[in-house]
């Protein structure tokens, strides 16, 4: 007995000894709170699931010691009584800067700065893990108001600077503590996103596809440090494998982005916290299949001014979609069941959270994921479950007391507590007074009606429908109302003080008349129940103003309601353009099955396949653009002389109306190549333009990997300014030897060092070319630079593929023949820069007659929609025969990309791309009826025409909203008219 009593002493010594104070007290004698507060009477709703009906809970130094129906009150407690109230947890925000001063933006220099100015650290000063938002941090006293206000206890801060911005902290808004302790978790979540730091002016990265390569180099990097194998000391490298196990969240700021970041998580098993766009809604498999959790801004558009029917031409369908549909988004994810929480991110909280929490609540968000949202998921997910979020025994003491359901739009937020201190929002003593009444006054009945919050009410009078003048104020139960005279030709007021009664509907006083008259009045409530139901009219009459417009993949114009499918078709009777040895066959039928062609021939059995009539009409294998720029969300990474380590596979844009276009036009494959901002390009994504699917489903899986060289003006910023080497054409062929030996030398010390061995995004990509693994597209003009290249190819032993642009072929077409490189050209442009000065509209046709594969590319989005015209122009200028001029956009380009066996030409066994045509695919009458890829119609003119005229429709209807919501008085925001960009080679700027 005496040794538990003894290990019961050590044990409570050990916890007394834990929690002793060890600061000094000079302002005063030191005294202890053990007091308990202990709520009761209240309607508690402990989780998002659980409430309990006139329930207890106590409190005692900042946690909460006990919750239920009943629970043994202390003799040393404060008891409230909160009959009628309700309690709910505060809130928790996942993604903040609050109390951090926003980084401002390094000036000086005088022009790009190429390397890091940090020793010590990784080699690029965007990646900063190291970054501690504890050192930062300084409590804002007035944006915490702003969130206390909106019901919000505690937010996960950070520093929003770089692409790997280090770690977070939880941090409670009790406004009378110290910052130490408000701090819940010191270190709570590392932050990422593709943006750069303001603190450095280091170029790399210039775009999203550098900045999602230079994530990956990262990860590889911090992989290989951590096993040893550096030889110097990298602080950032440590830093980011410290903060491995912290919870990762991702900021994006669109949708793509936010499946890109997952795709980069994904590769290197990380499950990113997605900070989303509030566009989920657009494509909810993708979002699902994430398997994120996502936080979603509480921010929807405003409404167009649309008044304008000119200026209201230039507003996109998409623009118009969003603000229609995007308060859907929390509901629709809550639907989908896939986890969300909601932040204040690029919001006012004071403001906008509850009008805003309200808007998406009417678009279907429940009471219950709302909550979740607030509560248990950001806790759930910052690994705080129990702690915060929750009613429970053990948990902080973070709570709001409510004068009724917080998610009804006049309810009143009495008080939030945190960390056990109470910050008083507005006084529980003010007795409720709001409603509509009957005003009973010197033989008048007006209508009294109160709105706003009970201690700051709103007084509208009317009496026979005319609105009378009035101010309305009340204090400590008292009200005083001050109402102008009915009488409108005089300057008189009434004035009516009364003592309102607790819980009480009506209530009575004296009136002061002018002239000093006293009299009583009677202020009575209306019927309750009718007013509901009168609000319930008016809520049921505005809601089916708001017709909610379909989502559509894309959503934009032109998208389709549902994805199409494979079909079985059999085109009868059709002119046959095989690009084949075959040539163009006359009355001839094409089986396609399964997504391939199965059979061509004549009289063909039909079985269960669509008979498509094509008498009269033309049928060809869809148009392949060797070089394409459209579908890109960025086209040049320029922050280095090579840029071998990014892939436009990446930044892949499936929602570019330029896919619909180009199908129009009969284009169904493209090379989706880098720009020519520098020697070494980044790696091309070779695609099939299949409308309406996601961006990965766009990728040709099975086309060989190529990568994209240039030359000439561009990679020497001729056009631009610009210090990076190299400055001249000698210095762009150093360009090419120096990476190819090191190319070498790298290969060959991956050899010999095996595992231990730092893999190198660039050098693998370049080794991959040096093996035969990777096909080089060249950019090209001058007839110098082209045999420049093609000797340094020789010199280490590999080939060019394809010189692109290459409008001094005509030249060189004999050693190019012998090099054994193709060549993809314009077919008549010239004389638009220096360089192009010599170039011819025979040029392709030359090529042609020397035994080069040659191809026609539109390196512009207009002209690839037209490159059936393209082709056309080489019968008249070099006397081209029909048929090769036809394989220069289907077959030869399917050669240049090595997907030949697969596309390019109708025979049995590839895969159906066809286009059926209305006229002679030469013709410049000639237009696509239907457009199909892999067996999928993914144009069809027949349902373009109905199209347009349900886009009409659609925007006619949009247009009556918005002007409908600017009537009523909500504020709108102008149409903007925007510059259509010209997307080229030479774009540095991302894609809009």
């Amino acid at each position: 007995m005496k040794l538990k009593f003894l290990l019961l002493g050590i044990v409570l010594s050990v916890s007394s000894a834990y929690a002793q104070d060890y600061f000094p007290k000079n302002d005063g004698v030191k005294t202890e709170n053990t007091n308990y507060t202990v709520f009761k009477n209240a309607r508690i709703h402990v989780d998002p699931k659980t409430t309990i009906e006139n329930g207890m809970f106590a409190i005692q130094d900042g946690k909460i010691t006990a919750v239920g129906k009943n629970i043994s009150i202390p003799k040393n407690s404060i008891v409230v009584d909160l009959a009628g109230k309700e309690v709910y947890p505060s809130f928790i925000d996942l993604y903040s800067s609050f109390g951090i001063g926003k980084p401002k933006r390094v000036e000086g220099g005088n022009g790009p700065q190429y390397d890091a100015n940090r020793e010590g650290f990784y080699w690029n000063d965007h990646i900063r893990p190291e970054t501690n938002a504890v050192a930062h941090f300084k409590y804002d006293a007035d944006e915490a108001k702003k969130l206390l206000e909106a019901g919000f206890g505690a937010v996960n801060t950070h520093v929003p600077d770089g692409i790997v911005r280090g770690s977070g902290m939880l941090v409670a808004l009790t406004p009378e503590v110290s910052e130490g302790d408000r701090i819940l978790d010191d270190r709570s979540a590392q932050y990422l996103s593709f943006d750069k730091s303001v603190l450095s002016r280091q170029s790399y990265p210039t775009s999203l596809m550098g900045a999602t390569a230079l994530i990956r180099q990262t990860y590889i990097d911090a992989d290989w440090y951590a096993k040893g194998n550096a030889k110097n000391k990298d602080l950032a490298l440590e830093a980011l494998n410290n903060n491995k196990n912290l919870v990762q969240i991702f900021a994006s700021d669109n949708l793509l982005n936010e499946f890109r970041a997952d795709k980069v998580g994904d590769e290197f098993g990380i499950q990113y916290v997605l900070l989303g766009s509030g566009k989920e809604y657009q494509r909810l498999d993708k979002v699902k299949s994430s398997n994120a959790t996502y936080i979603i801004p509480l921010k929807f558009p405003a409404a167009f001014d649309v008044e304008d029917p000119y200026l209201t031409k230039h507003l996109g369908l998409e623009e118009m979609r969003e603000w229609n549909q995007a308060p859907s988004n929390l509901a629709m994810l809550e639907e989908q069941k896939i986890p969300f929480t909601i932040t204040t991110h690029d919001i006012d909280p004071a403001k906008d959270f509850k009008s805003n929490l309200m808007k998406a609540m009417e678009f279907g968000l429940t009471k219950e994921a709302a909550l979740a949202a607030l509560t248990t998921i950001p806790a759930r997910t910052l690994g705080q479950e129990g702690k915060i979020g929750t009613i429970k025994e053990g948990a902080w003491a973070n709570f709001l007391i409510t004068s009724g359901d917080f998610f009804d739009k006049e309810t009143t937020l009495f008080e939030n507590w945190i960390q056990g201190e109470k910050k008083v929002l507005n006084s529980m003593d003010v007795t409720d007074i709001t409603g509509k009444y009957d005003l009973k006054l010197d033989g008048k009945t007006y209508t009294l009606a109160i709105t706003g919050e009970p201690a700051k009410p709103n007084a509208e009078v009317t009496l026979d429908e005319t609105k009378i003048g009035s101010k309305l104020s009340i204090s400590e139960n008292w009200m005083n109302l001050l109402i102008s005279s009915p009488d409108t030709t005089k300057t008189e007021f009434i004035r009516l003080v009364a003592n309102v009664p607790t819980n009480s509907k009506n209530f009575s006083g004296k009136a002061i008349l002018p002239g000093g008259r006293e009299t009583r009045f009677e202020a009575t409530m209306k019927d309750a129940k009718k007013e509901d139901e009168k609000k319930d009219e008016e809520k049921k009459e505005e809601d089916n103003t708001r017709e909610l417009i379909a989502v559509t993949y894309p959503n934009v114009a032109y998208g389709f309601k549902e994805r199409p499918e494979q079909e079985d078709v059999l085109f009868k009777n059709a002119t046959v353009w095989t690009s084949e040895d075959e040539g163009v066959l006359e009355n001839t039928d094409v089986l396609v099955k399964d997504g391939k062609i199965v059979k061509v021939g004549t009289d063909l059995n039909v079985g269960r396949a669509k008979i498509i009539d094509a008498t009269g009409k033309h049928l060809t294998a869809g148009i392949i653009d060797e070089h394409s720029h459209i579908a890109a969300s960025d086209i040049n990474e320029a922050g280095h002389n090579s840029s071998a380590e990014v892939t436009m596979e990446d930044v892949v844009d499936p929602t570019d109306i330029n896919i619909y276009r180009n199908l129009a036009g009969g284009v169904t494959t493209i090379q989706l190549l880098h720009g020519s901002a520098n020697p070494i390009g980044g790696r091309s994504a070779i695609l099939k333009l299949k409308w309406g699917a996601p961006a990965d489903d766009l990728i040709f899986e099975q086309a060989p990997p190529f990568i994209k060289f240039a030359l000439g003006e561009n990679v020497k910023q001729s056009n631009w300014s610009g210090n990076r080497f190299p400055q001249t054409r000698m210095g762009v062929e150093q360009v090419f030897i120096d990476y190819f030996s090191r190319a070498k030398a790298y290969e060959k010390e991956k050899q010999a060092a095996g595992d231990n061995f730092r893999k190198d995004l660039e050098m693998e990509t370049l080794v991959e070319i040096l093996n035969g693994e990777r096909f080089i597209t060249s950019h090209s003009y001058i007839q110098s630079e082209i045999n420049m290249l093609m000797n340094v190819a020789e010199m280490f032993d590999f080939n060019i593929n394809t010189f692109t642009h290459i409008l001094e072929g005509y030249k060189v077409a004999d050693k190019m023949k012998e090099h054994g490189v193709g060549a993809s050209t314009f077919s008549d442009w010239w004389a638009y820069k220096y360089e192009v000065n010599d170039a011819i509209p025979y040029n392709a046709a030359i090529m042609n007659d020397v035994g080069i594969t040659v191809a026609i590319n539109s390196d512009d989005a207009e002209m690839s929609r037209r490159l059936n015209q393209e082709a056309a122009k080489s019968v008249k200028y070099g006397g081209m025969s029909e048929e090769d001029a036809w394989k220069m956009v289907t077959i030869n380009p399917a050669k240049l990309l090595h997907v030949d066996d697969l596309v390019g030409s109708i025979k049995t066994g590839k895969q159906a791309d066809l286009v059926l045509w209305n006229d002679h695919p030469l013709s410049i009458y000639a237009v696509p009826e239907k457009t199909m890829v892999e067996g999928v119609v993914y144009f069809d003119k027949d349902r373009d025409l109905e199209l347009r005229k349900e886009i009409q429709k659609e925007r006619s209807s949009l247009v009556s909203q918005m002007l409908k919501e600017k009537n009523s008085g909500v504020k709108t925001q102008p149409v903007k008219k925007k510059e259509k960009q010209h997307v080229h080679c030479d774009l540095l700027e991302a894609v809009k």
